[in-house]
């Protein structure tokens, strides 16, 4: 039992520093504007538009409207969820109030209470995939996608297993009514641009 826990360990630690190379490369050739992430050990890059920022903005705004301006939110920062290599960095991370960052490794994915993915093209499959799952077996209690392509959200909850048991759709210009999570708040997505 002891040598799988210790395996389970050293597998990490090498997951970790595998992610912490790929950063460093990252950071020294991806210009500014460009998002990158590794998911499943895959580096993926898109050009953020537009109606991608307009719409995490808003959803920002919704969290700080709800929680206040000192509220523990991040967008486009790393953080390594379960998984075969996945650094990802989600595009609205709500942290608990009490979280703390360790200097060496960041943020822990068992702080993070809520996430948001806005679709870019090419990368929607991960989002609804591979980050999904990632996002499920850590945990995340409250996972939410806005397509800006389809002109729809995706709310993704009580995760459980590895999986979310429960999924709503809603279309732009609907309200999300997210009062029974613990975000404790109704989305409006009436003004979130279609792209």
């Amino acid at each position: 039992m002891t040598v799988v826990m210790t395996d389970r360990i050293e597998m990490a630690d090498d997951n970790a520093q595998r992610l912490d190379e790929w950063f460093a490369l990252l950071e020294r050739m991806v210009p500014e504007g460009i998002k990158a992430e590794v998911v499943e050990g895959a580096v993926h890059m898109v050009p953020q538009r537009d109606a991608h920022w307009q719409i995490i903005r808003r959803i920002i705004h919704a969290l700080e409207d709800r929680f206040g301006r000192d509220i523990n939110v991040t967008t486009d920062v790393r953080i390594d969820f379960p998984g075969f290599e996945n650094g990802f960095c989600p595009d609205v991370m709500k942290l608990r109030d009490d979280a703390e960052r360790d200097p060496e490794r960041g943020w822990r994915h068992e702080d993070v209470e809520f996430v948001a993915e806005v679709i870019s093209r090419g990368t929607g499959m991960n989002d609804y995939g591979p980050k999904k799952a990632a996002y499920a077996e850590a945990e995340v209690p409250v996972y939410l996608i806005a397509d800006p392509y389809q002109g729809r959200c995706h709310v993704f909850t009580d995760p459980k297993g590895g999986e979310y048991r429960t999924e709503s759709r809603f279309d732009f210009g609907e309200r999300i009514d997210l009062t029974h999570t613990l975000l404790d708040l109704t989305l409006d997505t009436a003004t979130f641009p279609r792209d």
